[in-house]
């Protein structure tokens, strides 16, 4: 049965692929990220773009207007757009923090609040996280606002799922190990992760269509090496 499926940061790495493994299964899709181009040119006929900056709520609002015209609901929602800064501590300004935290936590909380009233019974929202977010896990230096935003929406979700347990909407968190991106390489230039983006899309599109029958309010590590 096709779902209607929203999906953030997918110009490159692991959302990119996540759009083609979803609408390659019948799904409706809508990828939203500031730069288009790479998903204009995929041509996938149930796959919608819009250009966003998830970060400004008035372009939040299109998706919005996007749903209530084109969908009327949403069953899932993935969180993957994220925000990296690597830089040692004392180097990190207030200002780095706050960039970081706008996209890793403000906008994900942003966006689930405006799509609230599209989601239903069964919906699931998944945010995806980093090992670098779990508590005990091995920390790395430089990634300060980073890790600690990573963290931070892993308890937000944990909160929204006691609140909208009642309405039947899961959320759940991926704590992601080592993936082969653009993004890994800005934080370790060197590693070579056992990981492909394409992979990993596939099992995060697996997860986004059956994990909340078995989970709710949880964070699942899923990381195979470290980091």
């Amino acid at each position: 049965m096709s779902k209607n499926i929203i999906v953030t940061g997918t110009s490159r790495g692991i959302g990119f692929e996540l759009v083609q493994v979803l609408a390659a299964q019948g799904h409706q899709v809508l990828a939203l990220s500031r730069n288009i181009e790479s998903l204009t040119k995929l041509n996938l006929e149930n796959l919608n773009v819009i250009a966003t900056d998830i970060g400004n709520t008035d372009d939040l609002i299109q998706v919005s207007d996007f749903v209530s015209t084109h969908w009327q609901s949403v069953d899932v929602i993935i969180h993957n757009a994220g925000k990296l800064v690597n830089k040692p501590f004392a180097e990190t300004t207030t200002n780095d923090f706050l960039e970081v935290y706008k996209v890793n936590v403000f906008a994900i909380a942003e966006l689930t609040k405006i799509l609230l009233p599209y989601l239903k019974n069964k919906s699931h929202v998944i945010a995806i996280s980093s090992m670098g977010g779990i508590q005990g896990s091995m920390k790395f230096p430089g990634l300060a606002a980073y890790s600690s935003s990573k963290g931070a929406v892993i308890t937000l979700f944990e909160l929204l799922a006691e609140e909208y347990k009642e309405q039947g909407i899961a959320f759940n968190t991926l704590a992601l190990g080592a993936v082969q991106t653009e993004m890994l390489a800005e934080a370790f230039p060197d590693y070579k992760a056992p990981t492909s983006a394409v992979a990993m899309a596939k099992y995060i599109a697996d997860f986004a269509l059956t994990g909340s029958q078995f989970y709710n309010g949880k964070v699942l590590q899923v990381s195979s090496s470290t980091p």
